[in-house]
């Protein structure tokens, strides 16, 4: 079995910096909060979301929506039929006429944020639909391009991005994996 050599590129410090930078920048390109919703993706995407609710809270002295989105039912690798009766709704909160801003952890192909796009829609139809990410890795096989980035981290495909969050694994962290020959 290969080993992976683990190196910190992003602590704890840094990544609540990246966090408040992505706040003040959502709430600028929205000149404010007004009609925002902030939807996570499932898991970690929920945390940061929540996160940025806090940070928007301290800031503006309101509450946003934030609610959690489960992509499973529309992912491009699955056989599902995601326009199913029997389809659960994913979305708790309205986002007919909404600012949306989708939230993830990483953003690598784009293929999480198409089901992401697909399963908001489904929910209704948002005014705009903006995309927040900690970390951009590239590589990118679909056209799509984050409006707010926390940090850009150019990798090879043999590498990998673990965001690790306190909420999840007891600690703030983000590392790249690089296979050892």
């Amino acid at each position: 079995m290969k080993k992976n050599e683990e190196i910190e590129v992003i602590n704890e410090v840094a990544i609540k910096r990246a966090l408040t930078r992505i706040t003040y920048e959502i709430i600028e390109k929205n000149k404010g909060i007004k009609d925002l919703v902030l939807v996570g993706i499932k898991t970690r995407g929920v945390y940061l979301a929540q996160r940025i609710a806090e940070r928007i809270e301290q800031l503006e002295g309101e509450t946003v929506d934030v609610t959690e989105l489960d992509i499973s039912n529309y992912r491009d690798d699955q056989k599902t039929d995601h326009h199913s009766s029997n389809l659960t709704p994913t979305i708790v909160t309205m986002v007919e006429g909404k600012k949306v801003v989708i939230i993830d952890d990483v953003l690598y192909t784009g293929r999480t944020i198409r089901a992401a796009l697909d399963a908001v829609i489904d929910n209704g139809r948002p005014k705009k639909i903006y995309l927040a990410v900690l970390i951009d890795r590239g590589h990118r096989e679909l056209p799509i391009r984050a409006d707010f980035v926390g940090k850009n981290i150019p990798t090879s495909k043999e590498e990998s991005i673990q965001v690790s969050l306190t909420e999840v694994d007891g600690k703030d962290t983000v590392t790249i994996l690089k296979p050892t020959k």
